[in-house]
């Protein structure tokens, strides 16, 4: 077990049994393209149990947004991925994006899904693939310093105003299998748009070895490569989340020679990890 409380530890038990989305939901979901892929394959993880108490870690929470009083324009929010439900979330999200609290106790992600605009979420679904990644990937040590931010535009119910959000995130909760279980969510609604377009995202975290790591949508900006054709093909259908037998089979060929062609991408790509080589793509596509 793991626990990141921004800067301390909890402890406690809890047992809770793994609930089934409803049809609403997955149907929605599915409409996302690879995002639904994403969420439904992270809530078919193999979760275990904690030594949390979990109704006490989200009495915290509760004290934690009343201890910032609940200023203007800020929201706090839990996503459980057992079950894509929201664990927490200040009502303030009704005043300020028109979706009552009943909407979003019912329908958990998919609330979030809806409120989204609609091209910020394939990048959403990107950036989200490279953070679990990542995740996976780190020391729990390291895992304990992570956090990462992104802009985001949400489009307010009634009135169709779009609202830009910069969120700040940090996993909340982690089981002995290193899934995420909760990860928290402060966003600050901005009263001017930023300078970027669109969806945009960093991350960073301290490394074993004391380096804080770095990493933005936007860097490197430029990356000197050539892929064959070939391996053209296939780094695009990695970032569309595609396994090597998925690959394999559509391009009817080895998943011998799809791993091939990936370990030729990771050296050209001087990536590396997976994480790494998926970020370094998504950048070039988005440059």
């Amino acid at each position: 077990m793991y626990l990141v409380h921004f800067g301390h530890s909890l402890e406690g038990k809890f047992i809770r049994s793994i609930n089934h989305m409803d049809s609403f939901l997955r149907d929605r979901l599915r409409k996302q393209g690879k995002f639904s892929d994403f969420f439904i394959e992270w809530k078919e993880r193999e979760f275990t149990e904690t030594d949390i108490d979990e109704d006490k870690l989200l009495k915290d929470l509760e004290v934690l947004s009343q201890n910032m009083g609940m200023k203007e324009g800020i929201i706090i929010g839990c996503i459980d991925y057992r079950d894509l439900s929201l664990a927490f979330f200040t009502d303030n999200v009704e005043e300020i994006m028109g979706y009552p609290s009943s909407f979003f106790r019912k329908k958990g992600m998919e609330a979030v899904l809806t409120m989204l605009h609609p091209e910020d979420v394939p990048e959403l679904a990107k950036f989200q693939k490279i953070v679990f990644d990542l995740l996976q990937e780190l020391s729990r040590e390291e895992m304990d310093t992570f956090e990462f931010t992104y802009m985001v535009r949400w489009i307010h119910r009634d009135t169709k105003e779009i609202k830009w959000f910069a969120c700040k995130v940090r996993p909340y909760l982690i089981d002995r299998n290193k899934n995420v279980v909760f990860d928290l969510h402060v966003l600050l609604l901005l009263t001017t748009p930023p300078q970027v377009s669109n969806f945009d995202w960093s991350y960073s975290y301290t490394s074993k070895e004391g380096n804080k790591i770095h990493a933005s949508k936007r860097e490197p900006k430029t990356i000197n490569f050539k892929l064959t054709r070939k391996e053209s093909l296939i780094s695009d259908m990695i970032l569309e989340g595609k396994s090597s037998i998925e690959i394999a089979t559509e391009l009817n060929i080895s998943k011998n020679t799809v791993n091939t062609h990936r370990k030729n991408i990771l050296k050209k790509l001087n990536a590396k990890t997976t994480a790494e080589m998926v970020k370094i793509l998504l950048n070039t596509r988005m440059n």
